[in-house]
């Protein structure tokens, strides 16, 4: 894609982030989102088939760059506990600085149809397979005792999205990051993590 189209691209898919999170994925109409992009309401559709393609896109776009940025900030992690606080740290300081993307991911995505659900599903094994290999690397190393990998990143994920979904939710204001410490520091009991 050239630096133009490539820039439309991305235009689009930031602007269907802020409609689909204040109206809501059902209630949005594509041109809406080509308002907020400052295009053209046709053009939409040379980028994209639906707007639940828009909706899958936007997911596998933004929450890819999400993943690869903490790949990249594992690979400098030496110890389990500095891989856990940088999947935590990641996760919530980049929820709580893109608080649409937060919306839809938590609220909009859940309501999605199979058709919609099924093409997320590889950007989120890539998140399921870079928490477990944060759990391998511990046991092989030593830090953590042999434990069910797959369920310490359900542990480990759930306990991420729930409190994600619960920040998008509260009524009064607070902070995602707040809750950085306390959930490391029940991960480090969890995994029963040694020092």
């Amino acid at each position: 894609m050239d630096m133009q189209r490539e820039g439309k691209f991305q235009r689009i898919l930031d602007a269907a982030i802020e409609a689909f999170a204040e109206s809501g994925f059902h209630q949005c109409q594509v041109n809406k989102i080509a308002r907020l992009a400052g295009v053209a309401d046709g053009t939409i559709y040379l980028y994209f088939k639906s707007k639940e393609d828009i909706l899958i896109r936007v997911f596998q776009e933004r929450m890819g760059e999400f993943i690869a940025g903490v790949s990249r900030e594992l690979s400098q992690c030496k110890t389990t506990k500095a891989r856990l606080r940088t999947i935590v740290g990641t996760h919530f300081i980049f929820m709580e600085q893109n608080r649409s993307i937060a919306i839809v991911t938590q609220l909009e995505l859940r309501q999605s149809e199979p058709r919609v659900r099924l093409p997320i599903n590889v950007t989120v094994l890539d998140y399921f397979n870079l928490i477990e290999g944060v759990i391998q690397q511990g046991i092989e190393c030593g830090e953590v005792p042999k434990i069910d990998t797959r369920i310490a990143r359900q542990m480990i994920f759930g306990s991420l999205d729930e409190a994600t979904t619960d920040w998008v939710m509260a009524r009064s204001p607070r902070t995602l990051s707040s809750g950085i410490e306390p959930m490391l520091a029940l991960f480090e009991g969890a995994l029963r993590l040694r020092k």
